[in-house]
């Protein structure tokens, strides 16, 4: 519930203020003093007559109306205050910044949620508890530092956490990473990270809000309210990046303690991303090099010029980019090509990385640049320049500043000398650019941006569906694992290829159905859940005495309720699931099957219902995709129909949500069908079953 008084205040009070600077509300007197707010400011301190200079009311009860209330006072006086507050003060904007709620109790839960209660009664916007506070271009309310510079042009970050928040701008700040609005919403009581970003869309302002937005996540409370306007931001034109704490099971634990909230699946989280548009990242200094990615000028193709005066870190970023999808393409010779390598020194080499030495000069990389940006087929320019502190290079980083500027190509500056040349670097970062101080971290930020998909389109594929039928199907399944007439049941309706298979309980109907189906053919135990660990799987059975002899051989399995005879399929071997996650829906993966998917884990994660561009882009991202295509005179497989088979499988688990878990594994496919193989379906239909 952000709204314009807590943006925009003309009054804040501070209730808990201190003389003292090392107490929470002496900080954020001093930070509101120093940073200077231009409104009204008030203190409350029920012992001193005056904070900071500042005269001080006794109580809450003695303030005039104000906009904005920030409470550093122990939890248990909290609710009463707000209540005075918002109920007698008119004040529609409240931030708590004290701890001892919902992080350390149940109690303290409670009481949290008592006073959000309060804050929604009287349409007031509350943030925290637990929380350092927020910052705009108009107040910092927050008791700890740095207090970065806060501009229109800079992102907009929302933190979960408030000491997180204080690292990622330590990490940010050095890099020229600029800061519009900082919001850190603690234990988020009524204001979450989706709630803020909702709102920065729904005020969204071409050429005036920022449009670069940071986000660290320790939990997902509302997934569609998060997808809903991180892909309407993206679309507007803005970019996204976030890191989700708690993707392992001990960072689950974590975050759990630290926000008394549990953490999502992390396939799920990566789902949401992809769909979202969001450029997902798992530290602090990755966050902060892909936002300083974000304020440069957008790379809209993959070939990059690395212009360089020192060997080693051109061959690193080199090999970051090329790991990463990108390229560093020779430069063809050319008039042009001849032209520059006569401007520079003997030595230089203009082949790429365009190597112009360590005695180059600024008039040389001008030189260089021009010719990436004019003449050679690049779609960007890495400039690497750095000092060993034996002369002045000033006018490099002034001709640098001008350079990315004027060029319609993005320049990224790797200027690493920060400690050699730092009042240089502070001079290029005072005119409002950014600085990659790690080139190999800025190779590996570059590649996720520009291998984040775009926002995923509305549009579902829905031909050859029979929404009606699966409907049908779902309502007269029992819950559990369902049996093989079912399955089929459920692929037919939604057009998803599979072998033809059938269910026999004699031996006569084993024959018959081997004969009909036409051998060689697959005969498999029906009933136990893992068949090959009990030897219920049996292949290329040819002829009609193998059919009798494997029939009895199966039935004779501990759990067997019959025998399924099916067609031999043959190709490269698939796999595509599914599971059903409480709050996201259903999370389809796909890959490769066998080791691919069991040792290497080589599975792209998507949220039902999915476009075939995002079934696509999930075949893409795989590191096995080179395989999917054909590799090495070895077959691919049909990369189109398989994408469509994802889709397919994605609006069946849309309209059947009580499929808690599927398996299709295999799916057989070559250059021209894949077929389903095998398949699990489990059904559940109980209220509280979410997984």
């Amino acid at each position: 519930m952000v709204n314009d008084k807590l943006l925009h205040p003309e009054s804040i009070a501070v209730i808990g203020a201190s003389n003292n600077t090392m107490k929470p509300g002496g900080k954020l007197v001093k930070n509101l003093v120093d940073h200077p707010f231009r409104g009204k400011l008030y203190v409350v301190n029920p012992k001193s007559k005056e904070i900071q200079g500042i005269p001080a009311f006794s109580t809450v009860e003695d303030l005039p109306s104000v906009d904005l209330a920030i409470l550093a006072i122990p939890a248990p006086f909290c609710l009463h205050t707000v209540e005075v507050l918002v109920a007698q003060k008119n004040t529609k904007a409240v931030i708590i910044i004290s701890a001892g709620f919902g992080e350390t109790s149940e109690e303290g839960k409670k009481l949290e949620q008592q006073i959000a209660q309060v804050a929604n009664r009287f349409g007031a916007c509350l943030i925290g508890p637990n929380c350092i506070g927020v910052m705009t271009p108009h107040h910092a309310s927050v008791f700890t530092t740095p207090i970065p510079p806060l501009v229109p042009g800079g992102c907009d970050f929302i933190s979960g956490s408030g000491a997180t928040a204080v690292f990622i701008m330590e990490s940010g700040i050095p890099k020229g990473i600029r800061f519009a609005n900082v919001f850190s919403v603690g234990n988020s009581a009524q204001t979450g990270v989706e709630d803020v970003l909702a709102y920065l869309d729904e005020t969204y302002k071409p050429g005036v809000s920022s449009r670069v937005k940071l986000l660290y996540i320790e939990n997902i409370d509302n997934p569609d309210k998060l997808l809903l306007h991180a892909s309407s931001l993206v679309r507007k034109g803005c970019k996204i990046a976030a890191i989700k704490a708690g993707s392992s099971s001990a960072g689950s634990r974590a975050a759990s303690s630290h926000t008394g909230a549990l953490t999502s699946s992390d396939a799920a989280v990566e789902a949401l991303f992809r769909k979202a548009g969001i450029v997902r990242c798992y530290g602090r200094e990755e966050l902060t090099t892909v936002a300083g990615v974000f304020m440069c000028k957008e790379l809209k193709g993959k070939n990059l010029a690395i212009i360089t005066h020192a060997g080693g870190p051109g061959v690193m970023l080199t090999d970051a980019l090329e790991d990463g999808g990108l390229h560093i393409p020779q430069i063809p010779d050319s008039p042009a090509k001849q032209s520059l390598k006569e401007k520079l020194f003997e030595g230089s080499s203009v082949e790429n990385p365009i190597d112009f030495l360590a005695t180059g000069t600024a008039e040389q990389l001008g030189d260089i640049v021009d010719a990436c940006e004019n003449d050679f087929d690049v779609d960007g320019m890495a400039v690497i320049f750095g000092s060993p502190g034996l002369f002045p290079i000033r006018d490099v980083y002034e001709l640098l500043n001008e350079k990315m500027k004027s060029c319609r190509k993005p320049v990224y500056p790797i200027l690493p000398s920060i400690i050699n040349v730092k009042e240089d670097v502070s001079y290029f970062l005072s005119h409002g650019n950014v600085n990659f101080p790690d080139e190999v971290l800025l190779g590996r930020a570059l590649t996720k941006v520009i291998h984040t998909p775009a926002p995923a389109t509305s549009g579902s594929f829905m031909e050859g569906i029979d929404l009606k039928a699966i409907r049908a199907i779902i309502e007269q399944a029992k819950e559990g694992y369902q049996p093989p007439g079912i399955i089929h049941q459920l692929f037919d309706a939604a057009g998803i290829p599979r072998v033809k298979e059938i269910v026999v309980t004699s031996e006569t109907e084993a024959v018959l159905s081997s004969l009909n189906i036409g051998f060689p053919v697959v005969m498999k135990v029906v009933g136990p859940v893992h068949k090959t660990d009990v030897g219920g799987v049996i292949l290329n059975i040819r002829n009609v005495a193998q059919v009798r002899k494997e029939f009895h051989h199966l039935k004779e399995i501990k759990g067997a309720e019959g025998v399924l005879v099916a067609q031999m399929a043959s190709g490269t071997e698939l796999f595509l699931g599914a599971k059903y996650e409480q709050d996201f829906g259903h999370v389809v993966l796909c890959g490769l099957g066998g080791i691919y998917v069991e040792v290497l884990k080589d599975v792209a994660s998507g949220l039902a219902p999915l476009s075939l561009e995002e079934a696509g882009s999930m075949l893409r991202q795989l590191k096995s995709y080179k395989i999917l295509k054909g590799y090495r005179k070895q077959e691919g497989v049909n990369i189109p129909q398989f994408a469509e088979i994802i889709v397919r499988l994605s609006n069946l688990l849309r309209h059947a949500t009580e499929i808690k878990e599927i398996d299709i594994n295999p799916l057989l496919g070559n250059e021209t069908e894949i077929l389903a193989v095998d398949a699990r379906v489990r059904v559940g239909k109980s209220s509280n079953e979410s997984s």
